[in-house]
């Protein structure tokens, strides 16, 4: 067999290939037809008929982090919003001209717009992506017919472009901590608990769970949220989805800290953790602003700390403690978020660039057992991610989703360099194309020498969609 004949539908063999054990050669991979890996070989023989990957195979990076609507504004807010004698730009001045941008979104803006961010997800080597969805009302606060619109219009686009899916439909009551009413600009993001649940049994009952797609929820932030509203929203998922994915926004500011202590008397982390049994199935996203206790007792729990290097260094967050959480056994994964930047090679640099910078050392979140940055970050970023999924994603292993990408043997970044160097050339080279070839989501081969299948109409309505919003 050339490496240019057709692909079996079910079966690729690679010269080497990124297991749970680390790479291997001559690895045949076989899966069956709802799209999970039948069977994983090393060792052995392509068997004919069967076509050989164009470079070495990776497992398929979860994202756990997106706001599909912000993609279309990314690079429009790269301008002093807050003006006069002293003041500066900041997350908050962000939010208010996002808030805006949200105003804006129709559903089948939301649904062009959401399809071409996953393509792009797809691209990059994204095959997961946990979607953290808050625009729920018409424009004017009013509910849609289908309570379940817009989210419904998201889930349909990650199934056309062939990403797989956690929707985690956002529970945003009030405007701040105190159970503050919400302001009007926040109006399509309003429920209860009782309003989200339905609509995320709606939701479900229209498109039902499979191999693809997975539910949950997000509690926006404690600062959206109280004690009682977050209680009642968990319960009534462990009644739908018992052990469902749960995801929240949490110490991502210095200004979201010192309000919590002011009203609750604790430090949001410290707040959560002392009263809901934080483990697993929850992802504290960003998490940034955690003090030693806080690092400890969150690595011990066994949560996911969802971080998001590109957003957070261009809404001028902070820096996450990795190397103090790291050490002590906490979970990572990545996530684009706001989508200024849309690549899982970009979250693990910056990740490592971060503690570099703070610390002027180098090579700072290797460890005695991976010396090497980059198969650390990368490994953990799998685990961690595959988790927050709630799906059988992130590794090359039987009964795993077939979500793997292909290398490009000949890119420049990886050419000649021994198997171990590999993804510090991936990640750590920023010289050229992407070195993702080709991507496969459910065993379905959806990117195809670094183009997608559908590419070509999914941008031409991206495009559309964008200039009605800019208008």
């Amino acid at each position: 067999m050339t490496r240019d004949t057709q692909a079996s539908t079910q079966a690729l063999f690679a010269d080497h290939a990124y297991l749970p054990e680390g790479w291997r050669r001559n690895v045949l991979l076989q899966w069956d037809a709802q799209g999970a890996l039948s069977a994983v070989t090393p060792d052995t023989q392509a068997p004919a008929g069967v076509a050989t990957a164009h470079g070495p195979v990776l497992p398929g990076m979860p994202n756990l982090h997106s706001h599909a609507f912000q993609r279309a504004m990314a690079g429009l807010t790269e301008y002093r919003a807050a003006l006069g004698q002293g003041a500066v730009d900041s997350f908050w001045s962000w939010r208010d001209l996002m808030y805006r941008f949200a105003a804006r979104i129709t559903p089948e803006a939301l649904a062009s717009i959401a399809q071409w961010l996953y393509i792009e997800m797809l691209k990059s080597g994204y095959t997961s992506v946990c979607e953290f969805h808050y625009v729920h009302h018409m424009q004017d606060g009013q509910r849609y017919a289908n309570e379940a619109e817009l989210a419904q219009r998201v889930v349909d686009a990650a199934g056309a472009s062939g990403i797989g899916i956690t929707m985690l439909p956002v529970l945003y009551q009030y405007a701040g901590f105190g159970a503050q009413p919400p302001r009007d600009d926040q109006r399509r993001f309003i429920n209860t608990p009782d309003s989200l649940l339905s609509l995320l049994d709606t939701l479900r009952r229209a498109r039902p769970e499979h191999g693809a797609l997975r539910y949950g929820v997000a509690p926006h932030s404690l600062r959206a949220v109280s004690n009682d509203s977050l209680r009642t929203l968990l319960d009534g998922l462990d009644a739908m989805l018992p052990g469902a994915p749960v995801h929240i926004h949490i110490a991502e500011q210095t200004a979201e800290v010192d309000a919590c202590i002011a009203t609750e008397g604790a430090r949001p982390v410290q707040w959560l953790l002392d009263r809901f049994a934080v483990d697993q199935r929850w992802c504290l996203v960003h998490a940034t602003h955690i003090d030693a206790d806080e690092t400890a007792r969150l690595a011990k729990s066994g949560a996911i700390a969802g971080l998001c290097l590109t957003t957070e260094a261009n809404l001028g967050d902070g820096i996450f403690p990795a190397q103090d959480y790291l050490e002590q056994r906490g979970r990572i994964g990545v996530g684009s978020d706001s989508h200024i930047g849309v690549d899982w090679r970009a979250e693990l640099r910056l990740l490592e660039y971060g503690q570099r910078l703070s610390r002027r050392q180098r090579n700072v979140l290797a460890s005695a057992d991976m010396p090497r940055v980059a198969d650390r970050l990368y490994g953990a970023s799998l685990e961690g991610g595959a988790h927050a999924t709630g799906r059988a994603v992130g590794a090359l292993e039987k009964g795993a989703r077939a979500d793997f990408m292909v290398l490009d043997a000949n890119h420049p970044n990886i050419a000649e360099q021994a198997s171990d160097a590999w993804l510090s050339g991936a990640v750590f080279c920023e010289h050229g194309e992407t070195p993702v070839r080709d991507v496969y989501a459910g065993g379905a081969k959806v990117v195809d020498n670094r183009r997608h299948r559908d590419e070509e109409r999914a941008y031409a309505n991206y495009r559309a969609a964008l200039a009605g919003l800019l208008k």
